[in-house]
């Protein structure tokens, strides 16, 4: 028997990046034997990769084609033809010849190689005449497995290189690494192989990250903004400035001692805490600045308007965390979601709430000066200031001379969260975009190859229509599918660059696929956050009973 292969890796882990190899000049077999042999050797060393599958692989082997009525004119029967092959594609060790110095092993080439040796091969004796391969059939080179079949764009047949990472693996790092390699294969592989890019799962990811990165410079830039319009004047606009940068590079080090990666969800973490750390310090400066506006020297200001604060500030900081710290502690799909971005969050607070009494002190004593008289902009700027919270002096004033409205609408607001909330549909997280689509087809059990290759072809020419279509794969038979499955994955093209968004993508291709009933065929859209099973579906059911005979009585109810 053979021996065990083990294999790191997770039940549930999906191919996050796909290649493809084609070649106008080499059938199916040599592009196999270039992918498994160079391709695949060259780019499973890759750390975090748990295993390369080479989709639509053709490996060479020898087939022997038998003409049953040359079988029976001269008395052969397959069986005789099996023994043949036992008896003489054999390869045994002969023996070794001993010397005063040397030793050498002798092997004798017993194996069929070719196939004009395969034709050669005598199979029996019929009245004293040998019979061989050749009169009753033949052999030739051909592939090991015949059902299944990968194409692509324009349905070309072609061989796939598929790539699925082990667990908790680095995607983005996978990628690059692939990239690269597969550059340098590009110049060193004949100029007739072609290798493109059939399917990326990362592009999403480095597109959600770099909207995020883009977020955390826009709030930064609008918290300057508003500090500066509230505050007037650069120096004290200054000090909460170096505040955020601090606070947020401190933050990446906590997550770095908890061993957390850069993700959409820690960068969402640092877009909130941007807002957050400056609190802290806009409140000690402020205290600061009033004392320093009153007469009282800088440095004796800072001494006092920090030690009036402090306790305020680790109040709030303690709030703070005790509010996103317990997320930590959440199980299941929530807390591994949101783990990253509670430590994320209380991390900043803590940094911030230590800078705010140590670092904001000290340069507001070597910064701030009172000001004695504002230019003509910031001066309009202030009256307008100076008018919204006159007004809403005013106005809390008179609400405050009418307490018991507070009490109407405080019921009555309650009252509209709970009804409205209520017509609101719940889900984890919105469908997005994610610029890929992939169709599964199932045919009854028992269906031929050939026709269900027909039916995954006669849908890969729909699809293959489509201008929104970036790449394309079609495969039938997959090997841990059987013969009657297939699927179809189209990597899309950005959002902006196309008029139909994925889900009106979507139900176009599944109204077209209600019209053909030769198989039981979806299209699948991956979620936005998913636990990793179900292949992206929405729903799954799992139907369970103690034996198969009361199983067969539910599952078609």
């Amino acid at each position: 028997s053979d021996p065990p292969i083990i294999s790191k890796a997770d039940a549930n882990a999906e191919t996050i990046l796909a290649i493809t190899v084609q070649s106008e000049k080499r059938d199916l077999l040599d592009l196999s034997d270039i992918a498994n042999n160079v391709i695949k050797e060259r780019i499973q060393t890759i750390p975090g990769i748990s295993q390369v599958n080479i989709w639509g692989e053709k490996r060479y082997a020898m087939r022997l084609y038998l003409d049953p009525k040359k079988l029976a004119s001269f008395g052969v029967t397959p069986s005789d033809i099996r023994n043949a092959l036992n008896r003489e594609n054999i390869e045994l060790p002969t023996g070794k010849i001993e010397g005063y110095y040397t030793e050498l092993s002798i092997r004798t080439l017993g194996r069929l190689e070719t196939p004009d040796q395969f034709n050669n091969l005598i199979i029996k004796y019929v009245s004293g005449i040998p019979v061989k391969l050749q009169d009753v059939g033949k052999a030739e080179y051909a592939a090991e497995n015949e059902r299944s079949i990968l194409r692509g764009n324009n349905l070309i047949p072609m061989v796939g290189v598929a790539i699925n990472p082990q667990p908790g693996a680095n995607y983005i790092s996978i990628a690059d690494e692939t990239y690269k390699r597969i550059e340098q294969l590009k110049r060193e592989l004949p100029e007739d192989i072609k290798l493109t890019y059939a399917y990326d799962s990362t592009i999403t990811i480095r597109k959600a990250i770099s909207e995020v990165e883009e977020t955390v410079l826009l709030a930064f830039g609008l918290v300057v903004l508003v500090i500066f319009i509230f505050l007037r004047n650069w120096r004290t606009t200054l000090i909460p400035i170096i505040a955020i940068p601090i606070s947020l590079i401190g933050t990446f080090f906590v997550m770095y001692l908890a061993g957390f990666s850069i993700n959409v969800l820690s960068l969402l973490g640092i877009v909130l805490a941007t807002g957050i750390v400056v609190d802290d310090a806009i409140v000690v400066m402020e205290n600061i600045y009033s004392k320093i506006e009153h007469g009282m020297d800088n440095y004796q200001a800072g001494y006092k308007g920090s030690k009036e604060i402090y306790f305020a500030i680790i109040s709030t900081t303690i709030t703070l965390v005790a509010v996103f710290m317990p997320i930590v502690f959440l199980s299941g799909l929530t807390g591994r979601l949101f783990r990253e971005f509670g430590v994320v969050v209380a991390g900043a607070v803590l940094i911030s709430a230590f800078v705010s009494l140590t670092l904001t002190p000290m340069m507001s004593t070597k910064l701030l000066r009172r000001t004695h008289k504002e230019g003509r902009i910031m001066g309009t700027i202030g009256k307008g200031i100076q008018w919204l919270s006159d007004y809403y002096g005013r106005s809390l004033l008179a609400f405050m001379n009418r307490r018991g409205i507070a009490i109407v609408i405080m019921f009555t607001s309650l009252a509209i969260i709970f009804f409205i909330g209520r017509l609101i549909p719940s889900e984890l997280a919105p469908m997005e975009d994610k610029s890929r689509l992939s169709i599964q087809a199932t045919a009854p059990e028992g269906t031929a190859f050939e026709s269900m290759d027909a039916y995954m072809l006669k849908l890969a020419s729909f699809v293959d229509t489509f201008p929104e279509k970036r790449a394309m794969i079609q495969l039938t038979s997959p090997g841990w599918g059987g013969g009657n499955s297939g699927f179809i994955r189209m990597l899309l093209t950005q959002p902006n660059e196309r008029t139909k968004s994925q889900g009106e993508l979507a139900d176009q291709i599944s109204g077209y696929l209600r019209k053909q009933t030769f198989a039981r065929a979806y299209v699948v859209q991956d979620q936005t956050i998913s636990n990793g099973r179900g292949g992206g579906l929405p729903v799954n059911f799992v139907i369970q009973a103690p034996n198969f005979n009361k199983l067969k009585v539910v599952v078609p109810e």
